[in-house]
């Protein structure tokens, strides 16, 4: 035992291995999909779940009781951005993700983003706290899609602070929303 903990402890690479093996096999069966209208109910309910957690861990502002409505689902559906995870056939996470510009990104106080190449954007990303791994799975895949991600959150959403500092996510400034409301601003490239 103690040839292993020095090899692992001299080792990096294959600590990082040890670390990320159970998320691995977490997310073996998870694929992502894009959400149809039969997956609304469902969205919805893992929104609502989202909106109490947050209540209860320190963020009870971010999306209070009513955010994301059931017509901007729709409406991230029909654009084609809308999508979900999934884990045996039941609904895992959902979020929305795009390629190219945001207007929420146009500009950024207080620091700058990481460079200007094209990127994708994930919006109102929630687990249904089902599946260990699945809002890291959803970061993952987007992230294989183009590269170059920024993502938003609430000063108070410390959960979602930590995983993007996790995932390798920069903090880069404070953006501001379509309302006004100020949000924390990551960026992860390649």
């Amino acid at each position: 035992m103690k040839q292993i903990r020095h090899f692992v402890n001299a080792n990096d690479s294959v600590k990082s291995l040890l670390v990320t093996f159970p998320v691995l096999l977490y997310t073996l069966f998870m694929q992502i999909r894009k959400t149809t209208a039969a997956d609304i109910p469902a969205v919805m309910a893992i929104y609502a779940a989202a909106q109490d957690f947050m209540k209860t861990h320190g963020n009870p502002t971010q999306w209070g009781t009513f955010y994301p409505e059931q017509s901007m689902i729709e409406n991230d559906i029909h654009e084609g951005i809308s999508y979900v995870c999934t884990e045996n056939g039941k609904l895992a996470a959902t979020f929305a993700f795009k390629v190219g510009q945001d207007a929420t990104y146009a500009q950024i106080y207080d620091g700058a983003w990481l460079n200007e190449k094209t990127y994708g954007v994930v919006h109102r990303i929630a687990s249904a706290r089902l599946v260990k791994g699945s809002a890291r799975f959803c970061l993952a895949w987007a992230f294989s899609q183009c590269g170059n991600i920024r993502i938003d959150t609430h000063r108070d959403n410390l959960p979602m602070q930590h995983l993007l500092a996790e995932e390798g996510y920069t903090q880069c400034g404070i953006i501001h929303t379509y309302d006004g409301t100020e949000r924390l601003a990551f960026q992860k490239s390649e």
